[in-house]
């Protein structure tokens, strides 16, 4: 597996795995298949694990402490979302990064995933209701006392990422990047630069309509029945899109899913896709996607098959779209 670096001193793999869906949001998940999903991974030199406390109110953490037992820590990098409220049914509740919440919440994750420290912590959105300095600064104190390795964040604007920066250095900001979702190019990517932010993209496969495998009259049974692009009235055009693209990763000899993730990578050593995959056939799809090479003419082919701003449908419904930072600050919804 490649390796390369996020922000000024994380070196991690060139593909992350992101494991929410292993315990939330896309239906049932079988959990042996998805610890041989993280062993395979650990196995092909995958090193950058994504969770959140929330994911599953817990068990996604608790799922990776049984997966990685027995493995070398020092191999591992672990990235852990906070800050999200829910409640007893599983409804959205809120965000809460007050300082003493960020201790709150770490002491569980730490207690859950059954180790001294976590690689990389973050909150998980913006709280409108604490200035990003107090959550930093908190954060920063935790790195001190050696809970945290790495201060990251997610979905956030160019301006609150610089005021973040400014209180203690950011690794990498969390944000959703593909093919179908491209607004971080115009302000946030070049402050992510600017500042020497590294990038770990989510949502590669735009919720699996990039994968190559959804088609029209599959029924979406989970999160995504609810999510703009799976509507009838954009499904049509965006899985046109997708059979464009399918066309191009014929005359490469590779899947769609594959070019589209080749294609995240192809933006720059500074961004690491996050692909997530909760069975192995998924992951061995994603692996050989590090290793495409997309020369210019293929990317030009690329860019032809799905133009910039060419998706129907925001990529969260309304509420969602409402507490990104990263679409707020821009006034872009993509």
């Amino acid at each position: 597996m490649k390796a390369c670096m996020l922000g000024q001193q994380l070196r991690v793999s060139a593909l992350g795995l992101g494991c929410m869906g292993m315990s939330d949001l896309y239906g049932g998940a079988d959990a042996a298949e998805s610890i041989a999903t993280i062993h395979a991974a650990l196995d092909a030199g995958v090193a950058l694990f994504d969770s959140g406390d929330f994911y599953g109110m817990g068990h996604n953490e608790m799922l990776l402490h049984e997966a990685l037992r027995g493995r070398a820590r020092e191999r591992v990098v672990l990235s852990i979302k906070f800050g999200a409220l829910r409640d007893p049914a599983g409804a959205w509740a809120g965000v809460d990064t007050r300082p003493a919440a960020v201790k709150n919440f770490l002491a569980y994750t730490l207690r859950r995933l059954g180790t001294d420290y976590v690689d990389i912590y973050r909150p998980t959105r913006l709280d409108p209701a604490v200035p990003i300095e107090d959550t930093i600064g908190a954060m920063a104190d935790m790195v001190q006392a050696g809970y945290i390795r790495h201060v990251g964040l997610s979905e956030v604007g160019a301006e609150t990422l610089r005021r973040a920066h400014a209180v203690h250095p950011i690794t990498d900001l969390q944000v959703e990047y593909s093919l179908f979702s491209r607004g971080i190019e115009a302000e946030i990517l070049p402050a992510c630069r600017e500042l020497g932010v590294g990038v770990t993209a989510y949502g590669v496969l735009s919720r699996g309509l990039l994968s190559g495998h959804w088609f029209r009259d599959r029924q979406a049974r989970d999160i995504r029945a609810i999510l703009p692009r799976f509507q009838a009235h954009n499904l049509d055009r965006n899985l046109a899109l997708v059979e464009a693209l399918r066309a191009v990763a014929q005359v490469k000899g590779a899947t769609v899913a594959q070019v589209a993730i080749a294609w995240v990578s192809s933006r720059g050593a500074d961004i690491v896709p996050l692909v997530g995959a909760r069975r192995r056939d998924q992951l061995r799809e994603s692996l050989t996607a590090v290793e495409l090479s997309l020369s210019p003419a293929d990317l030009a082919s690329i860019e032809q098959a799905v133009p910039l701003g060419a998706v129907a449908g925001d990529r969260y419904h309304p509420q969602g779209m409402g507490v990104l930072d990263s679409e707020r600050r821009s006034g872009r919804q993509s």
